[in-house]
């Protein structure tokens, strides 16, 4: 597939880059590299991305863009969301194709986890 004109990366907030790190490598097991002391880069994980430096946050209410993950157990990761220091913001709920809920992460940003209906 082409890469021309597609979505190929995504930037996010972080108060703290060292939350960052350590809640998606333990939610997510996700690894990071680290560019100065400002910004951190993910890779290989349908999206690559990263976090900078910033007091503000991403959140849906306030008119970001929504990041919405894939579980094959909305439970299980919900669970270790909550271990991992994650917030719910709004319980799993049905919609047509699935189930949901919203997270936010320890610097405050909003994600989503979606699945199947029967998962």
């Amino acid at each position: 597939m082409s890469m021309h004109e597609k979505i190929d990366y995504v930037e996010f907030p972080a108060k703290d880059l060292a939350a960052a790190k350590q809640f998606f490598n333990t939610v997510f097991g996700w690894s990071f590299e680290d560019y100065g002391s400002e910004y951190i880069a993910f890779s290989n994980q349908g999206l690559d991305g990263g976090f900078f430096l910033s007091d503000k946050v991403s959140s849906a209410e306030n008119g970001s863009a929504l990041i919405v993950f894939y579980s094959d157990n909305l439970e299980q990761t919900q669970a270790k969301i909550e271990q991992a220091g994650g917030s719910i913001l709004k319980p799993v709920y049905d919609f047509p194709g699935g189930r949901r809920f919203h997270f936010s992460d320890p610097n405050g940003n909003e994600y989503a986890v979606w699945s199947n209906p029967n998962n």
